[in-house]
Protein backbone atom coordinates (compact mmCIF):
# COMPACT_ATOMS: atom_id res chain seq x y z
CA UNK A 1 0.00 0.00 0.00
CA UNK A 2 0.97 3.21 -0.83
CA UNK A 3 2.10 5.81 2.58
CA UNK A 4 0.22 8.87 2.39
CA UNK A 5 1.86 12.30 1.25
CA UNK A 6 2.46 14.30 3.45
CA UNK A 7 1.40 18.05 3.04
CA UNK A 8 1.84 21.35 5.56
CA UNK A 9 -0.49 24.18 4.80
CA UNK A 10 -3.59 26.05 6.30
CA UNK A 11 -6.97 26.36 5.50
CA UNK A 12 -6.64 30.02 4.65
CA UNK A 13 -4.30 29.20 1.87
CA UNK A 14 -5.87 29.21 -1.60
CA UNK A 15 -3.24 26.38 -2.80
CA UNK A 16 -3.55 24.30 0.44
CA UNK A 17 -7.31 24.47 -0.42
CA UNK A 18 -6.72 23.79 -4.08
CA UNK A 19 -4.10 20.89 -4.00
CA UNK A 20 -6.15 19.08 -0.89
CA UNK A 21 -9.03 19.08 -3.18
CA UNK A 22 -6.65 17.30 -6.26
CA UNK A 23 -5.39 14.41 -3.67
CA UNK A 24 -9.19 14.62 -2.87
CA UNK A 25 -10.59 13.71 -6.65
CA UNK A 26 -7.66 11.56 -7.28
CA UNK A 27 -7.81 9.62 -4.62
CA UNK A 28 -4.27 9.87 -3.70
CA UNK A 29 -3.86 9.12 0.21
CA UNK A 30 -2.69 11.73 2.12
CA UNK A 31 -2.22 13.16 5.64
CA UNK A 32 -2.48 17.02 6.31
CA UNK A 33 -0.24 19.30 8.76
CA UNK A 34 -1.22 22.61 10.45
CA UNK A 35 1.80 24.95 8.85
CA UNK A 36 3.93 25.60 12.00
CA UNK A 37 3.38 22.06 13.65
CA UNK A 38 5.33 19.69 11.05
CA UNK A 39 7.20 16.74 13.17
CA UNK A 40 11.07 18.30 13.29
CA UNK A 41 12.14 15.45 11.46
CA UNK A 42 10.59 16.69 7.92
CA UNK A 43 12.62 19.17 5.97
CA UNK A 44 12.31 22.47 5.66
CA UNK A 45 11.43 24.06 2.13
CA UNK A 46 14.08 26.89 0.70
CA UNK A 47 11.00 29.02 0.13
CA UNK A 48 8.51 29.46 2.73
CA UNK A 49 5.04 28.70 0.58
CA UNK A 50 2.19 26.75 1.58
CA UNK A 51 1.36 24.32 0.91
CA UNK A 52 4.61 22.38 1.10
CA UNK A 53 4.68 18.48 0.06
CA UNK A 54 7.03 16.28 1.71
CA UNK A 55 8.14 13.70 -1.54
CA UNK A 56 10.92 11.73 -1.97
CA UNK A 57 13.98 13.23 -3.91
CA UNK A 58 16.06 11.36 -6.34
CA UNK A 59 18.27 9.85 -3.58
CA UNK A 60 14.91 8.46 -1.95
CA UNK A 61 15.06 10.93 0.84
CA UNK A 62 12.38 13.11 1.52
CA UNK A 63 12.54 17.01 -0.08
CA UNK A 64 10.18 19.57 1.16
CA UNK A 65 8.42 20.88 -2.42
CA UNK A 66 6.49 23.87 -3.29
CA UNK A 67 4.49 25.18 -6.32
CA UNK A 68 1.13 23.05 -7.10
CA UNK A 69 1.07 23.42 -11.17
CA UNK A 70 4.36 21.71 -11.34
CA UNK A 71 3.52 19.53 -8.02
CA UNK A 72 0.26 18.53 -10.34
CA UNK A 73 2.29 17.67 -13.03
CA UNK A 74 4.57 15.23 -10.56
CA UNK A 75 1.16 13.77 -9.46
CA UNK A 76 -0.28 12.88 -12.94
CA UNK A 77 3.19 10.87 -13.68
CA UNK A 78 3.11 9.06 -11.06
CA UNK A 79 -0.22 8.34 -10.29
CA UNK A 80 -2.54 6.63 -12.93
CA UNK A 81 -6.13 7.52 -13.96
CA UNK A 82 -8.68 10.68 -12.93
CA UNK A 83 -6.27 12.58 -14.42
CA UNK A 84 -6.61 16.62 -14.34
CA UNK A 85 -4.47 17.03 -18.10
CA UNK A 86 -6.84 16.27 -21.23
CA UNK A 87 -5.52 14.26 -23.71
CA UNK A 88 -6.40 16.45 -26.20
CA UNK A 89 -2.93 19.11 -26.06
CA UNK A 90 -4.96 22.50 -27.31
CA UNK A 91 -7.79 21.53 -24.70
CA UNK A 92 -4.75 20.67 -22.30
CA UNK A 93 -3.00 24.08 -23.59
CA UNK A 94 -6.08 25.76 -22.05
CA UNK A 95 -6.61 24.21 -19.22
CA UNK A 96 -2.95 25.27 -18.60
CA UNK A 97 -3.24 28.97 -19.47
CA UNK A 98 -7.19 29.15 -17.01
CA UNK A 99 -5.06 27.63 -14.35
CA UNK A 100 -2.16 30.26 -14.54
CA UNK A 101 -5.36 32.95 -14.27
CA UNK A 102 -6.67 31.06 -11.27
CA UNK A 103 -3.00 31.18 -9.60
CA UNK A 104 -1.64 34.25 -10.76
CA UNK A 105 -4.47 36.61 -11.33
CA UNK A 106 -7.08 35.36 -9.71
CA UNK A 107 -5.07 35.59 -6.94
CA UNK A 108 -5.10 39.90 -6.53
CA UNK A 109 -8.77 40.32 -5.63
CA UNK A 110 -8.11 37.40 -3.06
CA UNK A 111 -5.43 39.63 -1.42
CA UNK A 112 -6.63 42.56 -2.09
CA UNK A 113 -10.18 42.25 -0.74
CA UNK A 114 -8.69 40.58 2.73
CA UNK A 115 -6.44 42.84 3.09
CA UNK A 116 -8.22 46.91 1.80
CA UNK A 117 -11.27 46.44 3.60
CA UNK A 118 -11.80 46.81 7.59
CA UNK A 119 -14.36 44.18 8.02
CA UNK A 120 -12.45 41.60 6.07
CA UNK A 121 -9.39 42.79 8.08
CA UNK A 122 -10.59 41.93 11.34
CA UNK A 123 -11.75 38.86 10.43
CA UNK A 124 -8.71 37.75 8.88
CA UNK A 125 -6.42 38.90 11.84
CA UNK A 126 -9.05 37.28 14.31
CA UNK A 127 -9.17 33.90 12.80
CA UNK A 128 -5.93 33.07 10.64
CA UNK A 129 -3.53 33.01 13.31
CA UNK A 130 -5.75 30.68 15.54
CA UNK A 131 -5.52 28.09 13.38
CA UNK A 132 -2.21 27.21 14.37
CA UNK A 133 -1.99 29.12 18.02
CA UNK A 134 -5.40 28.89 19.51
CA UNK A 135 -4.03 27.74 23.12
CA UNK A 136 -2.40 31.31 23.42
CA UNK A 137 -3.91 33.84 25.99
CA UNK A 138 -6.50 35.93 24.73
CA UNK A 139 -4.28 39.46 24.63
CA UNK A 140 -1.31 37.03 22.74
CA UNK A 141 -3.39 36.06 19.99
CA UNK A 142 -4.84 39.37 19.37
CA UNK A 143 -1.32 40.32 18.99
CA UNK A 144 -0.62 37.48 16.75
CA UNK A 145 -3.31 39.07 14.59
CA UNK A 146 -2.43 42.31 14.40
CA UNK A 147 1.10 41.30 13.48
CA UNK A 148 0.27 39.16 10.62
CA UNK A 149 -2.46 41.68 9.30
CA UNK A 150 0.63 44.21 9.41
CA UNK A 151 2.75 41.92 7.28
CA UNK A 152 0.32 41.05 5.11
CA UNK A 153 -1.35 44.49 3.83
CA UNK A 154 2.94 45.23 3.83
CA UNK A 155 2.93 43.29 0.76
CA UNK A 156 0.10 43.94 -1.17
CA UNK A 157 2.42 46.37 -3.68
CA UNK A 158 3.67 42.56 -4.66
CA UNK A 159 0.20 41.52 -6.27
CA UNK A 160 -0.42 44.35 -7.36
CA UNK A 161 -3.41 46.12 -4.99
CA UNK A 162 -3.06 49.70 -4.17
CA UNK A 163 -5.51 52.63 -4.27
CA UNK A 164 -4.82 52.77 -8.34
CA UNK A 165 -5.94 49.02 -8.93
CA UNK A 166 -8.28 48.64 -6.60
CA UNK A 167 -11.07 49.49 -8.64
CA UNK A 168 -9.35 47.49 -11.25
CA UNK A 169 -8.86 44.23 -9.23
CA UNK A 170 -12.82 44.77 -8.34
CA UNK A 171 -13.83 45.42 -11.71
CA UNK A 172 -12.44 42.29 -13.05
CA UNK A 173 -13.58 40.10 -9.80
CA UNK A 174 -17.13 40.96 -10.73
CA UNK A 175 -17.10 40.20 -14.22
CA UNK A 176 -15.61 36.90 -13.46
CA UNK A 177 -17.95 35.64 -11.46
CA UNK A 178 -20.67 37.20 -14.00
CA UNK A 179 -19.04 35.20 -16.86
CA UNK A 180 -18.52 31.77 -14.53
CA UNK A 181 -21.94 32.30 -13.25
CA UNK A 182 -23.05 31.91 -16.94
CA UNK A 183 -20.86 28.66 -17.76
CA UNK A 184 -22.36 27.09 -14.89
CA UNK A 185 -25.59 27.45 -15.89
CA UNK A 186 -24.58 25.17 -18.65
CA UNK A 187 -21.60 23.23 -17.96
CA UNK A 188 -20.39 21.57 -14.74
CA UNK A 189 -16.82 22.28 -15.15
CA UNK A 190 -14.47 24.65 -16.78
CA UNK A 191 -13.47 22.07 -19.78
CA UNK A 192 -16.80 20.11 -19.77
CA UNK A 193 -18.04 17.69 -17.49
CA UNK A 194 -14.99 16.53 -15.79
CA UNK A 195 -12.58 19.01 -13.45
CA UNK A 196 -9.34 20.02 -14.71
CA UNK A 197 -6.68 21.83 -13.17
CA UNK A 198 -7.95 25.34 -13.94
CA UNK A 199 -10.78 23.91 -11.86
CA UNK A 200 -9.25 23.64 -8.57
CA UNK A 201 -7.04 26.62 -9.73
CA UNK A 202 -10.17 29.11 -9.29
CA UNK A 203 -11.62 26.58 -6.14
CA UNK A 204 -8.23 27.94 -4.61
CA UNK A 205 -8.88 31.52 -4.62
CA UNK A 206 -12.82 30.95 -4.06
CA UNK A 207 -12.47 29.39 -1.13
CA UNK A 208 -11.23 32.53 0.04
CA UNK A 209 -13.27 34.91 -2.09
CA UNK A 210 -16.42 33.60 -1.68
CA UNK A 211 -16.49 31.30 1.48
CA UNK A 212 -14.37 33.26 3.70
CA UNK A 213 -13.55 37.13 3.27
CA UNK A 214 -16.71 39.06 4.10
CA UNK A 215 -16.86 41.86 1.36
CA UNK A 216 -16.69 39.35 -1.90
CA UNK A 217 -18.54 36.99 0.09
CA UNK A 218 -21.36 39.31 0.05
CA UNK A 219 -21.02 39.44 -4.00
CA UNK A 220 -20.40 36.24 -4.71
CA UNK A 221 -23.77 35.33 -3.22
CA UNK A 222 -25.47 38.60 -4.94
CA UNK A 223 -24.56 38.22 -8.53
CA UNK A 224 -23.25 34.11 -8.51
CA UNK A 225 -25.12 31.36 -6.73
CA UNK A 226 -24.18 28.74 -8.63
CA UNK A 227 -20.31 29.92 -7.76
CA UNK A 228 -21.12 29.88 -4.21
CA UNK A 229 -22.31 26.37 -4.78
CA UNK A 230 -19.63 25.46 -6.95
CA UNK A 231 -16.95 25.60 -4.26
CA UNK A 232 -18.66 23.54 -1.91
CA UNK A 233 -19.42 20.67 -4.61
CA UNK A 234 -15.54 21.44 -5.70
CA UNK A 235 -13.76 20.49 -1.85
CA UNK A 236 -14.51 16.54 -2.47
CA UNK A 237 -15.16 14.97 -5.57
CA UNK A 238 -13.34 11.75 -4.75
CA UNK A 239 -17.21 10.09 -5.70
CA UNK A 240 -17.27 11.27 -9.44
CA UNK A 241 -16.57 9.01 -12.15
CA UNK A 242 -15.13 11.22 -14.90
CA UNK A 243 -15.46 9.64 -18.52
CA UNK A 244 -12.82 10.70 -21.04
CA UNK A 245 -16.00 11.21 -23.11
CA UNK A 246 -16.50 13.98 -20.28
CA UNK A 247 -14.21 17.12 -21.86
CA UNK A 248 -14.92 19.54 -24.49
CA UNK A 249 -14.04 18.91 -28.05
CA UNK A 250 -11.31 21.66 -28.49
CA UNK A 251 -12.63 22.32 -32.35
CA UNK A 252 -16.28 24.07 -30.99
CA UNK A 253 -15.60 25.07 -27.18
CA UNK A 254 -19.10 26.60 -25.73
CA UNK A 255 -19.38 30.35 -26.09
CA UNK A 256 -19.09 30.34 -22.16
CA UNK A 257 -16.14 29.22 -22.36
CA UNK A 258 -14.91 31.73 -24.85
CA UNK A 259 -17.21 34.62 -22.88
CA UNK A 260 -14.53 33.65 -20.29
CA UNK A 261 -11.56 33.37 -21.34
CA UNK A 262 -11.86 36.93 -23.05
CA UNK A 263 -12.48 37.98 -19.55
CA UNK A 264 -9.28 36.66 -19.29
CA UNK A 265 -7.87 38.17 -21.84
CA UNK A 266 -9.41 41.67 -20.88
CA UNK A 267 -7.16 41.97 -17.68
CA UNK A 268 -4.39 39.76 -17.69
CA UNK A 269 -1.83 39.90 -20.41
CA UNK A 270 -1.18 43.41 -20.27
CA UNK A 271 0.02 42.68 -16.45
CA UNK A 272 1.67 39.60 -17.08
CA UNK A 273 3.59 41.22 -20.30
CA UNK A 274 4.44 44.10 -18.56
CA UNK A 275 6.14 42.70 -15.55
CA UNK A 276 8.01 40.40 -17.67
CA UNK A 277 9.50 43.87 -19.74
CA UNK A 278 10.40 45.26 -16.07
CA UNK A 279 11.80 41.79 -14.73
CA UNK A 280 14.21 41.59 -17.72
CA UNK A 281 15.20 45.42 -17.10
CA UNK A 282 15.45 45.06 -13.77
CA UNK A 283 12.73 48.16 -13.41
CA UNK A 284 11.64 49.21 -9.73
CA UNK A 285 8.25 48.91 -11.25
CA UNK A 286 5.30 47.67 -13.44
CA UNK A 287 3.38 50.50 -15.24
CA UNK A 288 1.02 49.64 -17.79
CA UNK A 289 -2.47 50.17 -18.39
CA UNK A 290 -5.49 47.67 -17.99
CA UNK A 291 -8.94 48.00 -19.31
CA UNK A 292 -8.27 51.92 -20.12
CA UNK A 293 -6.97 52.59 -16.54
CA UNK A 294 -3.63 52.54 -15.09
CA UNK A 295 -1.92 49.93 -13.63
CA UNK A 296 1.22 49.83 -11.09
CA UNK A 297 2.11 47.49 -8.90
CA UNK A 298 6.28 45.81 -8.20
CA UNK A 299 7.66 43.18 -10.46
CA UNK A 300 6.90 39.82 -9.65
CA UNK A 301 9.16 37.85 -11.34
CA UNK A 302 7.82 34.51 -10.75
CA UNK A 303 5.46 35.65 -12.71
CA UNK A 304 7.79 36.10 -15.26
CA UNK A 305 8.78 32.51 -15.21
CA UNK A 306 5.01 31.52 -15.58
CA UNK A 307 4.29 33.81 -18.63
CA UNK A 308 8.23 32.20 -19.80
CA UNK A 309 6.06 28.74 -19.45
CA UNK A 310 3.02 29.31 -20.84
CA UNK A 311 5.34 30.46 -24.12
CA UNK A 312 7.18 27.52 -24.11
CA UNK A 313 4.01 25.66 -24.02
CA UNK A 314 2.36 27.40 -26.66
CA UNK A 315 5.72 26.51 -28.98
CA UNK A 316 5.67 23.35 -28.11
CA UNK A 317 2.13 22.58 -29.57
CA UNK A 318 1.52 20.36 -32.22
CA UNK A 319 0.35 22.58 -35.65
CA UNK A 320 -3.09 21.42 -35.64
CA UNK A 321 -3.56 21.85 -31.93
CA UNK A 322 -1.86 25.13 -32.49
CA UNK A 323 -3.58 26.09 -35.60
CA UNK A 324 -7.04 25.55 -32.81
CA UNK A 325 -5.77 27.11 -29.89
CA UNK A 326 -4.67 30.56 -32.03
CA UNK A 327 -8.14 30.44 -33.81
CA UNK A 328 -10.10 30.24 -29.97
CA UNK A 329 -7.32 32.71 -28.51
CA UNK A 330 -7.77 34.95 -31.61
CA UNK A 331 -10.72 37.36 -30.37
CA UNK A 332 -10.18 37.02 -27.00
CA UNK A 333 -7.10 39.53 -26.09
CA UNK A 334 -5.08 36.04 -25.26
CA UNK A 335 -2.95 35.68 -27.95
CA UNK A 336 -1.08 39.07 -27.18
CA UNK A 337 1.32 36.41 -24.68
CA UNK A 338 2.39 34.55 -27.71
CA UNK A 339 2.63 37.41 -30.45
Amino acid sequence: MTSPIALSGAPGSPYTRKMLAVLRYRRIPYRFLISGTEPPELPRPMVQLLPTFYLPGADGALEAVVDSTPIIARLEAEHVGRSLRPADPALAFLDALIEDYGDEWLTKPMFHYRWAYEADIARAAAILPAWRRSQIPDEALLAAGRQFAERQIGRLRVVGSNPTTGPIIEASYRRFLEAFEDHLRHHRFVLGGRPAAADFALYGQLTQLSHFDPTPMELTLKIAPRVFAWVDLMEDLSGLEPQDGDWFDSGAPPPTLIALLAEIGRVYPPVMLANAQAVAQGADGVVCEVDGARWEQAPFPYQAKCLKALREAHTALPGQARARIDAILGGTGLAALFA
